[in-house]
């Protein structure tokens, strides 16, 4: 939890504290207006480059680095943590304010600051009630995203007698009713207008529980999210986000005909940033790029300028001129497993994928995405292998044959909790669109379930029929599967189909097999040892003790490290 920090105050500034806070209306926005006149980095005003681009793409919102905030000024951080309704709403006004000042025009509507880079990442299970109305910020997994839907900002009533009009805005989801008349003085003759009132895009979208954050035992939690604005439609299921909003409490009303409320109250997250990028995954998605690739986005996540954007390209392009770049990249790939460099080089052209043909507008569409298959002995990394690149994926999921079904791949029927409609939930394939679904023990899957395969890799699409509902939906994915020999080993004595168990059909989707053996050796086995023993530190043949063999220091070792352990 963040420490409190005592407001600084002008001795000569009238004190003007929004109630129920400690946050001084004047002071803060001073303060605001110095962070984004006086910050730099590299030498350059970040928040100056920012309100000039606002005017070129006219998207009106800023993203504010509060690690950048809490560098200049932690008393503001503070602030905008413990209050960010009323502390967003000053900055808001403060960066409309700068936008006018340096441009000397208005901006066609305000300008909305969208926080981002919270010092603290909070669990989704450890959302508390001290955390209500407070800024946080969760990572997961979208896992349901509907159609947009009409929130009403401003509801017009119309008198029925004397047709007067009159305005009455909405705050915290509640409109006042007007009792009276203004015109007439009659009572209850205002109804609502519907084609006057005004409304915006909201947007309730599912965030589910990344697989390496469940606790053992425990199935995913999940949190319901409320989108706003700019932000409707920005991600999509399979989309692993972080990101901030306002923690938020709802009573529930039992009778929705009723007006009484229940003393339960659901929790949701007033989402205020998303962001999809991770230093530790491959990015998918640009604003910068042209908008009729299909790697555009909207939405402008981060803080970074022109200029930035410029030396990272510069960047790219020199790495781009070596003429190692391959190897390079090849030895990047899972660099504690053990040599498997054609392996590699397979998987590495499948995460960059390939072109996706399209002659015409009538012809078909002819995939660019590689599907790749590794057979081999158990105990060849070939698990560790789809567990890596399901890590630095964009998208994807990781599963097991044997604990999947068919519906679980493709989509599947469920009833939705407060409409008690049918809904059509996203299976694996379908969340891994424009990614890669990882498919461990292969050849222990059912063959009904590897029927859906079939349309999956090479139409790319999954085709449902089901309660009702009639669609086809993308499944643009790239399979990576790893499977055992039909006998558990490799028989070298039978062909490589005889060993492999799958039908011909399915075999021939896959562009590349591997065949991962694994041969005696006494010189591969030590070069093996050597590997394994300096993941484990700096450690040197010299640790030897007498009569003691490279395997036998590797048990040694392992079993050292386990005491450690416990």
């Amino acid at each position: 939890e963040e420490p409190e920090v005592e407001q600084e105050q002008e001795p000569d500034e009238a004190q003007d504290i929004i109630w129920g806070t400690t946050v001084n209306a004047g002071v803060t926005q001073r303060k605001f207006r110095k962070f984004m006149d006086e910050f730099e980095l590299d030498g350059a005003k970040v928040y100056h480059a920012l309100l000039d681009e606002l005017r070129e793409t006219e998207v009106f919102s800023l993203n504010l680095n509060c690690a950048n905030l809490f560098t200049f000024d932690p008393t503001l951080y503070s602030q905008l943590a413990r209050y960010p309704t009323e502390v967003m709403e000053l900055f808001d006004e403060v960066a409309t304010d700068a936008y006018q000042r340096r441009h000397d025009e208005e901006a066609e509507r305000p300008i909305q600051i969208r926080p981002f880079g919270l010092r603290q990442v909070a669990n989704m299970r450890e959302l508390d009630p001290s955390d209500i109305d407070r800024l946080v910020c969760i990572r997961g997994m979208i896992t349901g995203s509907p159609a947009g839907i009409p929130d009403m900002k401003t509801a017009f009533y119309k008198c029925h007698i004397c047709a007067h009009g009159i305005e009455a805005d909405v705050r915290d989801g509640r409109v006042k009713e007007p009792a009276h008349c203004a015109n007439c003085s009659r009572a209850h003759t205002m109804s609502i207008w519907h084609n006057r009132s005004t409304f915006s895009d909201k947007q309730l979208v599912k965030l589910q529980e990344t697989p390496d954050e469940i606790p053992d035992g425990e199935t995913p939690a999940t949190i319901n999210l409320c989108v706003f604005d700019d932000l409707v439609d920005i991600c999509k299921p399979g989309d692993r986000v972080e990101i901030t909003g306002i923690f938020r409490a709802m009573a529930i009303r039992k009778n929705q005909q009723m007006r009484s409320l229940a003393s339960v109250f659901k929790t949701y997250v007033d989402v205020v940033h998303f962001k999809k990028t991770d230093d530790q995954r491959l990015s998918m998605e640009d604003a910068s790029a042209d908008k009729e690739s299909e790697y555009f986005t909207s939405f402008n996540e981060g803080d970074e300028v022109e200029q930035g954007r410029e030396q990272r390209k510069r960047r790219l392009m020199q790495i781009s001129q070596r003429s190692d770049i391959y190897e390079v990249l090849t030895r990047s790939i899972a660099p504690s497993i053990f040599e498997s460099e054609d392996v590699k080089k397979g998987i590495l052209c499948q995460l960059f994928g390939g072109v996706n043909k399209c002659l015409n507008e009538k012809k078909a569409r002819f995939r660019g995405d590689i599907n790749i298959l590794l057979v081999g002995d158990p105990a060849t990394s070939k698990s560790q292998m789809l567990k890596f690149v399901h890590k630095i994926a964009p998208r994807g999921i990781y599963t097991s044959g044997k604990g999947s079904s068919a519906v679980g791949l493709t989509a599947y029927i469920t009833k939705d909790p407060e409409t008690r409609e049918s809904v059509l939930e996203s299976g694996a394939l379908v969340l891994s669109d424009r990614g890669i679904c990882c498919i461990d023990e292969f050849d222990k899957m059912s063959e009904a379930t590897r029927a859906v395969l079939h349309e999956v890799m090479e139409q790319q699409t999954v085709s449902v029929a089901k309660s009702g509902i009639i669609c086809t939906l993308n499944a643009r994915t790239s399979v990576l599967a790893a499977a055992n020999p039909i006998r558990s080993k490799y028989d070298p004595s039978v062909s490589v189909v005889e060993n492999i168990d799958l039908p011909p059909s399915l075999m021939s989707r896959f562009d590349l097999i591997y065949l991962i053996l694994d041969k005696p050796n006494p010189i591969s086995d030590r070069q093996l040892a050597k590997h394994i023993v300096a993941m484990y530190g700096p450690v040197s043949y010299t640790h030897l003790r007498a009569h003691e063999t490279p395997e036998h220091l590797v048990c040694r070792l392992l079993l050292e490290k386990k005491k450690k352990n416990k």
